[in-house]
């Protein structure tokens, strides 16, 4: 996939993760995009590493269920990072 792609698909998958995990999280646009594209990154890590899957097309289910996943664990770990400073 080419870069524009990577960026609509971490847009797209870091906005189903924030609407996934609904809460108050500073960060506009360019969080989401960028916690979308990690998340597609460790999605595809954790696909090929536990699952033995890796990431395919833009179009394929499983390539926006990897991104979906791995934007909800970086979210997961961006609100206790966040907690933990506010503490």
């Amino acid at each position: 996939m080419g870069i524009i792609s990577w960026i609509v698909l971490g847009l797209i998958a870091g906005l189903i993760a924030k609407a996934l995990m609904p809460g108050k999280d500073p960060g506009g646009c360019i969080i989401t995009i960028l916690l979308g594209i990690g998340g597609a990154f460790v999605g595809g890590w954790v696909g090929k590493t536990l699952f033995h899957v890796q990431l395919g097309t833009f179009f394929d289910l499983r390539t926006w269920g990897l991104a979906i996943l791995g934007a909800l664990i970086i979210l997961v770990a961006y609100r206790m990072v966040l907690h933990r400073s506010r503490d």
